[in-house]
Parts: structure tokens; sequence; C-alpha cells
């Protein structure tokens, strides 16, 4: 596996993502309200919002709060109202970002990512510059357990599976959009267990971080955006080798 989403398994298995979970909280929350907002208060009529409120769920969101976003979203309780705006750029060694941003406050988001790319050695691209090296897919990380490549192809093939590929101690499915819902669906009548599922980036080329200096450089970046309360999701191109990635980690 390369890019982003390497790095982010890495730390949740480190922790950080629990130390982080009341940001994580407040970004989903938004995703929830966003999608109610714009699609109405009910999940089975609207898959964005199902989207966000498994995710939620997954992520072990109190019942409460996702009550309370869903109903900001509709209107039924006053709240901040969020706009999505998203960003691109290149991390050092001319690694592909994009971003994604939810903010109440588009001065206060541009400058604060603009001086992050700056500060770390990347730089801010126009529209259009970066995103064209990213599809839109629905992603699936499973434990190596949930079966074998042939249990798993055979669960996916007929639920618009596009590619399944092992990653080490976990398995990656990955969908189109308009499919992701039906691979979900057939994962849990299999009952085949996920860790996460969601749409996401998903790079069609790949920048070589072959150092640790390099990969640093780039993961630092990387982090504070992510760091970013306004930022909802960081996606980048690198691909760095496991063994650069044991270096940086230790």
């Amino acid at each position: 596996m390369s890019g982003h989403s390497k790095w982010a398994q890495i730390k949740r298995k480190k922790g950080v993502a629990d130390v982080k979970k009341g940001a994580m909280f407040t970004r989903i929350g938004r995703e929830i309200s966003i999608a109610a907002r714009e699609g109405g208060g009910d999940p089975n009529a609207n898959f964005t919002l199902r989207l966000a409120v498994d995710k939620a769920r997954t992520n072990n969101m109190p019942k409460e709060n996702i009550e309370r976003a869903i109903k900001r979203g509709t209107g039924e309780l006053e709240g901040v109202r969020y706009e999505p705006i998203t960003y691109e750029g290149y991390a050092p060694c001319g690694v592909a970002v994009y971003v994604e941003a939810l903010s109440d406050n588009r001065n206060r988001t541009s400058a604060d990512v603009r001086s992050t790319f700056s500060k770390l050695g990347g730089s801010i691209a126009e529209p259009g510059a970066v995103s064209w090296q990213f599809q839109r897919k629905g992603v699936f990380i499973l434990p190596k357990s949930a079966g074998t490549e042939d249990d798993l192809m055979a669960v996916g093939l007929d639920a618009g599976l596009e590619d399944l590929e092992e990653q080490g101690d976990t398995w990656q499915m990955t969908t189109a959009p308009h499919d992701f819902n039906a691979l979900k669906q057939a994962l849990d009548d299999a009952g085949t267990p996920y860790d996460s599922a969601d749409l996401t980036m998903v790079a069609t080329t790949s920048v070589p971080i072959e150092n640790e200096g390099d990969a640093r450089k780039v993961l630092r970046l990387l982090d504070a955006l992510e760091d970013n309360d306004d930022v909802q999701n960081v996606f980048a191109n690198f691909d760095i080798p496991d063994r650069v990635l044991e270096l940086v980690e230790a």
C-alpha cells in the first residue's frame, strides 16, 4: 500500500487517533450536518448521510452526538453553518496534496492552510492542478482474518469490487462510488468484518520517496494540515517504502 492511507493506518495503530478522538468527532459531526442539510435527515433516504452516520458509529461516536448533528443540519437546532472548501498543492519532493475542509470562515481557513504549506516546504497550487491525479473511490480496509483472497473475491465480485489488494496484515477493497453501498451490503450479508469503509480520494500516480529525511518532510506537512480544525481530509500521492516508514515511526 502506498500514500496517505498507509500513514493513517500506522498512526491509528500507535493510538494517535484515540488521542484526537474529540477532534475526530467534531469532523464527523460536520460531515453529518452537511449531509443532512443537503439531502435531508433520514439516513435511509440520504446515502451521504448514511455513510457519515456509519462512520460515526464505527468510531464509537455517541448516539446523542449523531442526533444533534443531524438536527443542526436540518435546522431543528441552531448551529454554525459550514461550507465545503478544497485546496490543492504540493508537499516537498513534488508530492501532490488534495485537502478537503469544512469551514465557517473561508478567509481564516485559507490563510491557515496557505501558511502551513509555506512554512513546511510546500506550495499552494491553482484549482485543478493536482486533482486530476486522484479519483474518488469506495475503499474498505479489512483485517487479514476476514478471509482468503478467494473468499473475499467471491463476496465482492458481484457487488462491484474493482480491486482487492493485500497490505501486510490487512486487505484493501476498492470500488466505484456508485457501487459502494452494494459492496458494503454484500460484506454485511456475508458477515465479513471490515475496519473501515469510506469514500476517499485514491491517487492514480505516485511519487517515490526513498529516504528518511524526505519522508519526514512530507509527513510533517500532511500531519500539520490534518491538525487544522477546519480540515476534514488530506490526500497525497507519495509512495514511501516500508523500510523508510519504519525509520520514521521509530
